[in-house]
């Protein structure tokens, strides 16, 4: 079982299911040439997929293109469903940084067929966390800046005020849909900026007063 790693907290709690927004910036969805949607687009991954800021992702060896998606990740601390704006703030009790790799080649091979992405989302340590900042700490401003380097390049670097979707509408929209519980985590979609990372490549990425990750990656 995995368990979330809270900054100013020792609380254990398990990771729950682990949901994700697609094209939430519509930069990214131009450059993966997808429509930007009407309504956030769901899909999940397992907890087993988790590692965390220090440990290393393993590219494997049935991919071509791992590439890497820095994200706005909520924490949901209590039951929610069918959340109106209150409740849907309510239920989030905290923020981190994530990041959610993705095998692009998969998820094209699967897009054009028609298939779930599934095997192009999950696989293990296809989510990369670092610690939970809680709400009674520090709040989102709304237009902290989000980044991510690889190699000391810079890849990604944009600001959550660019989301489609704030964390209010995700929340209200997922909890329409199915309940979300404590220990559940919600990725919020990446902006644009998403490269092919290959072993070796060392990867660092940080959401603005939130959190840092360093990885790297590995055969």
């Amino acid at each position: 079982m995995k368990y979330l790693n809270f900054k100013n907290s020792n609380e254990k709690v398990p990771i729950g299911k682990i949901v994700c927004v697609g094209r939430n910036y519509v930069a990214h969805a131009k450059e993966l040439g997808g429509e930007v949607p009407e309504f956030p687009i769901i899909f999940l991954k397992p907890a087993s997929n988790v590692i965390y800021s220090g440990e290393s992702v393993v590219h494997p060896n049935y991919s071509q293109n791992l590439q890497h998606e820095v994200e706005l990740v909520l924490y949901i601390g209590e039951p929610v469903k069918n959340a109106n704006d209150e409740q849907a703030e309510k239920a989030i009790y905290g923020y981190t940084v994530g990041l959610d790799m993705t095998l692009r080649d998969l998820q094209f091979e699967f897009k054009e067929k028609g298939d779930p992405w599934t095997l192009a989302k999950c696989f293990d340590t296809a989510a990369v966390l670092t610690d939970v900042v809680l709400k009674k700490d520090y709040q989102l401003h709304g237009d902290e800046n989000i980044s991510l380097s690889v190699n000391g390049t810079t890849k990604q670097n944009s600001s959550i005020k660019n989301m489609i979707f704030s964390p209010v509408e995700i929340v209200k929209f997922i909890s329409s849909r199915m309940t979300l519980e404590k220990g559940d985590l919600i990725f919020t979609g990446t902006p644009e900026g998403v490269s092919r990372v290959v072993p070796c490549d060392k990867i660092f990425a940080e959401l603005e007063n939130v959190g840092k990750i360093t990885t790297q990656v590995i055969k």
